[in-house]
């Protein structure tokens, strides 16, 4: 692995039409790679809107399989660019069996990987259980970092970003990095401090994995506003604030709620003088952790 990396990601708005959204993420791809980006991140399900706002099973024909036309578009941009390109897709692995997935295309080699939604919401306008089954607990799409041309990355998707177990896993099994793709927003009527708080209580929770890991970390969120078609709800805002951290949590660049890409160029090196220094990893208390196996402690 060299000891910088140049890393980029793309924040944008999504649509239903899978064709404009992917042009929009071909966009931003082809500006990072022009400058240099040999890692660009794509945000959670960028090729169609946020269609998890209401339960309605003929969306079950947007998914796609793990090599099907998105992903051998995204295939296509990898190998044409030369770059490490993560996108996402709405896997359909089988009749009945969805899942919430991301894709790593290493330059000329194709598809490298991919890593399946391991915690699946449920919630007022994001009914992702009716849609995704999680990822399985295995070496082919846990919490296993994917090998790549600069490093091995620790890809997670959204929901997952809420669990430190999930980055801490990842960084166990040797991850130099932490990604997120990710789609969340508010919901209209929140006043602005609430509004405030959920954003903040995002980016905290992730720059903490950071810190508590050593690693960086890329985060690459959506934009604009996707009406809900039950109407049930007034929709999402979705807040953009996409970011790159180093592994002290710093920022390094942060987007704020309009399309945009952001490129850094990340010291590889940074990792091992931070542990050096902040050893978490040696003075873990694993001998006494058993119970983190447990839903709950009950007394």
């Amino acid at each position: 692995m060299a000891s910088t990396l140049k890393a980029g990601l793309v924040q944008q708005p999504g649509w239903p039409d899978k064709s404009r959204s992917l042009q929009e993420s071909e966009a931003g791809i082809r500006e990072l790679a022009g400058k240099g980006a040999e890692l660009i991140l794509l945000q959670e399900l960028h090729a169609t809107h946020y269609f998890c706002q209401t339960e309605d099973d003929r969306l079950f024909d947007l998914a796609e399989s793990l090599d099907g036309p998105s992903a051998q578009h995204l295939a296509a941009l990898a190998a044409e660019l030369d770059i490490v390109l993560v996108g996402s897709l709405f896997e359909r692995r089988a009749a009945g069996l969805y899942h919430n997935t991301a894709v790593v295309f290493d330059r000329q080699h194709g598809r490298v990987g991919h890593y399946r939604k391991m915690h699946i919401p449920d919630d007022p306008g994001f009914y992702e259980k009716f849609y995704f089954t999680p990822g399985d607990a295995d070496e082919n799409s846990g919490f296993e970092p994917i090998e790549t041309s600069v490093g091995r990355l620790g890809v997670l998707v959204c929901w997952d970003q809420w669990y430190p177990e999930a980055a801490r896993l990842m960084t166990l099994a040797g991850a130099d990095l932490l990604l997120y793709p990710t789609a969340i927003g508010w919901h209209p009527p929140d006043d602005d401090p609430e509004k405030q708080r959920q954003k903040d209580a995002w980016t905290l929770i992730q720059r903490s994995h950071g810190v508590a890991n050593g690693l960086p970390v890329m985060v690459a969120n959506r934009v604009g506003h996707e009406a809900d078609p039950s109407k049930a709800t007034s929709g999402i805002d979705f807040w953009g604030g996409s970011f790159i951290c180093g592994p002290q949590g710093e920022i390094l660049a942060q987007a704020g709620d309009d399309a945009t890409q952001l490129l850094v160029e990340l010291d590889m090196t940074r990792s091992e003088h931070v542990r050096r220094a902040w050893p978490y990893l040696r003075d873990r208390r694993v001998d006494a952790y058993a119970d983190l196996t447990k839903r709950y402690r009950d007394r």
